[in-house]
């Protein structure tokens, strides 16, 4: 693995870090080969472009009809930061909510076409924070009355290919944005939200993370789900948190990461509680974020010797 010239500053330092990590906490055995040290540095480099990408959104110019969900145009992340930019809060919450529930198909055609579809209601009036609130019901009724054209045009993302369109279910879409308006509550603006989490456990993004995270009995959203939505929230500006960990409890791909870097051996009996601790002593001298560590990581072990860019 070979990397990019324009990246070769950056690959150096992380290089530098690593071995400055292993000098004072011992050998990271699972980098121990050089192409697997290679192969890691190249992922936790794509991790941190996801996240600058991210954040040339939030601070470059964005298109109306990106807010439009009327229009082929139509993005949920652009379209969030449209709204948060004209003081719109609630919709910037609500947009990024949906986006992470139905994701974005990358292998089809349908692109953001499923969450563009319910928020705006197949061209009639948008289900925006406002209406949905005031109508749990006749969201979760508008939505039975389509699934069925609205499964056969659109698929959910990779991440949550299992999600059900159902209005009705226990667990389906409608049953879904029903929980999440029970957690933010009707009637409570979302700043009003956050700003019951600044009283409960202070301004510390990190804290403030962590209290979303461990509140969020949202139906459908694992760790998985919390993660995403949460650290998008943060990328774009839209809620002041940053994850304090990476939350490998109930992970999968990370875990097995974490384990294979620490003891080349991704099935090795190492707890979830310790490699989150291990890997917060390695993000001290990396300085990438835990989120980066936490998707880099997952990456990483899918295919620990040759690199492979993953976008899903």
């Amino acid at each position: 693995m070979t990397i990019r010239p324009k990246d070769q500053a950056r690959a150096e330092q992380l290089r530098s870090h690593f071995i400055e990590f292993e000098a004072d906490a011992g050998p990271l055995l699972g980098v121990a080969d050089e192409r697997a040290r290679n192969v890691l540095i190249a992922q936790v480099i794509e991790s941190i472009r996801r996240i600058e990408y991210a954040h040339f959104v939030r601070d470059g110019e964005i298109n109306v009809e990106r807010a439009n969900p009327n229009s082929e145009l139509f993005d949920p992340i652009r379209a969030a930061v449209y709204w948060l930019r004209r003081g719109d809060l609630d919709e910037a919450f609500w947009l990024i909510f949906l986006q992470t529930h139905f994701g974005k198909d990358g292998n089809g055609a349908s692109g953001w076409g499923l969450v563009r579809s319910v928020y705006g209601a197949l061209g009639e009036q948008p289900w925006t924070w406002r209406r949905v609130t005031s109508d749990v019901a006749g969201f979760r009724a508008w939505l039975s009355q389509h699934e069925n054209l609205l499964r056969s045009r659109y698929n959910f993302g990779n991440h949550r290919k299992y999600q059900s369109l159902s209005g009705s279910s226990r667990v389906g879409t409608g049953a879904v944005v029903a929980s999440y308006v029970t957690w933010i509550g009707p009637a409570r603006p979302h700043r009003e939200f956050i700003r019951a989490a600044h009283l409960a456990v202070g301004q510390d993004p990190q804290e403030v993370f962590a209290y979303f995270y461990r509140s969020m009995n949202v139906m459908g959203f694992g760790r998985l789900g919390k993660f995403d939505f949460l650290t998008m929230l943060g990328k774009l500006g839209i809620a002041p948190i940053e994850p304090d960990s990476a939350y490998l409890t109930g992970a999968t791909g990370p875990l097995a990461g974490a384990r294979l870097l620490f003891a080349n051996d991704a099935n090795a009996r190492l707890s979830a509680r310790d490699l989150d601790r291990r890997l917060k002593s390695l993000d001290q001298v990396l300085h990438v974020g835990m989120q980066v560590l936490e998707d880099s990581l997952c990456n990483w072990q899918k295919s620990p010797r040759a690199f492979i860019a993953f976008r899903g």
